[in-house]
C-alpha cells in the first residue's frame, strides 16, 4: 500500500506524521482489549452458560440474528481509524477531550456484554447501555470538532449503539 495514502487515511490535515505508529499500537491496542473482552462475555455459540442464558431471554422482534452482530469488525475497523486520527490531531484542550471521550468507549463497549450476560444485571447494563450512547454522542461531535472524518467514521457505532440500547432496555423489560 502507498504510503502516502496510509499518511492521509491516518493523519488529518496538519496533524503529526511521526505519531502514526506509537497511535495505532495505542488505539488497534485499545480497540483490541476492549474486543476481546466483549468477546469473552458475548452470548456466542462458544460460551455454553452465556448462550444458554440469551437463549432463553424472551427477546423482541426487531432481535437481529446472529449473523448481523458481525458488524462489530467494521465498527472496530472504523474506530480505530477514528481514534488515529484524533491520535496524530495536532495538540489541543478539543483534542483532549475527543481522545477522553474516545477511551471511554472501549471501556463501556466491554462493561455492556460483562454486566448483561457475565454477570446476568440486564437493568445495570440498560443503564450502562444509556450512558454508551450519550458517550458515543458526545465522541461523535467532538470529534467532529476536531476533525470531521474522524467525527464521521464514529457515527455508525453511535447508530448502532444507539440500537443495541433500544434492544438492552427491551431484553430486561421483557426478562425481569
Amino acid at each position: 500500500m502507498d504510503g502516502s495514502l496510509i499518511r492521509r487515511a491516518a493523519v488529518p490535515r496538519g496533524g503529526r506524521e511521526r505519531d502514526i505508529g506509537l497511535g495505532l499500537l495505542v488505539t488497534g491496542g485499545a480497540v483490541l482489549a476492549s474486543a476481546l473482552v466483549s468477546a469473552r462475555y458475548s452470548p456466542s455459540p462458544v460460551h455454553g452458560r452465556i448462550r444458554r442464558d440469551y437463549e432463553r431471554l424472551e427477546k423482541p422482534p426487531f432481535n437481529p440474528p446472529d449473523p448481523v452482530f458481525a458488524i462489530w469488525g467494521p465498527l472496530y475497523a472504523l474506530l480505530t481509524l477514528s481514534g488515529l486520527r484524533i491520535w496524530t490531531a495536532p495538540r489541543s484542550p478539543a483534542r483532549e477531550r475527543a481522545l477522553g471521550h474516545w477511551f471511554g468507549i472501549q471501556v463501556l463497549n466491554a462493561l455492556w456484554l460483562w454486566l448483561g450476560f457475565g454477570e446476568r444485571r440486564l437493568g445495570a447494563a440498560t443503564v450502562e447501555a444509556v450512558v454508551t450512547v450519550a458517550n458515543a454522542a458526545a465522541y461523535v461531535e467532538a470529534a467532529r470538532r476536531v476533525d470531521p472524518p474522524a467525527g464521521w467514521m464514529a457515527a455508525p457505532y453511535a447508530a448502532w449503539v444507539g440500537f443495541a440500547a433500544l434492544l438492552s432496555e427491551e431484553l430486561w423489560r421483557r426478562n425481569r
